[in-house]
């Protein structure tokens, strides 16, 4: 059985349980609420083989776009040749979570208009521009020792 291209070929470390992960889903897995529009992980669960996606959808991000009563229905890009292609694929909750990827971004955005506010009441001009990371300022450090200390290596001497 050479070169096997069945729907989970190559899978065997791609579908595995996680360290200590295995037995049991928890039910906070299927009370989870999904909504329209939501953005969402997709991440196979090897334990549950009804509504998996395929192995190429694995760790890809997508939106929400439909919801029936056994699955969620995910729309992801996927690269085909030289283009981006839309794809709608249907998944069980078991192999989905909530997306934090743009939680940094929200928390930008709110800060940002926080500093608007505050720019508006005091007249002062805010800068909302993203920063790169500084390097850190120099400093020069005392050393604690009051004497210097030399240690040379002691010569190999033959024990007879």
């Amino acid at each position: 059985m050479v070169n096997s291209k069945g729907y989970r070929a190559r899978t065997r470390h791609t579908f595995q349980r996680g360290f200590r992960k295995h037995g049991t889903i928890k039910l906070s897995t299927y009370f989870t609420d999904f909504r329209l529009g939501d953005v969402v992980d997709v991440k196979a669960n090897g334990a549950i083989h009804k509504g998996m996606p395929h192995k190429f959808y694995h760790g890809k991000t997508g939106v929400v776009w439909n919801i029936s009563p056994q699955a969620i229905g995910v729309e992801l890009n996927k690269q085909v040749r030289n283009r981006i292609v839309k794809k709608r694929i249907h998944v069980r909750v078991e192999h989905l979570k909530k997306s934090r990827s743009s939680l940094d971004f929200i928390a930008r955005r709110a800060r940002n208009e926080q500093l608007k506010r505050d720019a508006k009441k005091t007249g002062v001009k805010a800068v909302i521009k993203r920063q790169p990371i500084q390097p850190r300022e120099g400093e020069i450090i005392k050393s604690q020792l009051t004497s210097i200390e030399t240690i040379h290596a002691i010569p190999y001497e033959l024990v007879a």
